[in-house]
């Protein structure tokens, strides 16, 4: 009988600009969220402050998007979340670059 080999994977960590990029995508859907539903109780009156709460989002998109791609020069760690992050970032920028064009 041959020689039986034991190999042996070290887990690897998840990279924390994947996690940070991550949480901003999450922070962005709840703005999106959260300015839809107080459009529809203001009736569509809410001008200003929805229009702040609107620019943050995207401010938070587009790092949340730099993050999650600087997070993937770090060495031996899992990209799981860098993934997530940065095509959910990218995704939600889009999204909010349209609706904010549409508006103007």
């Amino acid at each position: 009988m041959g020689k039986r080999y034991k190999y042996t994977f070290a887990r690897k960590k998840q990279s924390e600009g994947g996690i940070t990029s991550s949480v901003m995508a999450l922070i962005s859907v709840l703005l999106f969220l959260t300015g839809a539903v107080l459009s529809f109780a203001f009736q569509g009156k809410g001008g200003l402050y929805l229009g702040a709460m609107g620019l943050v989002a995207i401010g938070v998109s587009v790092y949340g998007f730099i993050i999650g791609l600087k997070s993937f020069s770090i060495e031996n760690r899992a990209y799981t979340y860098s993934k997530v992050g940065a095509i959910a970032n990218g995704v939600l920028m889009v999204g909010w670059l349209g609706l904010f064009l549409i508006g103007v």
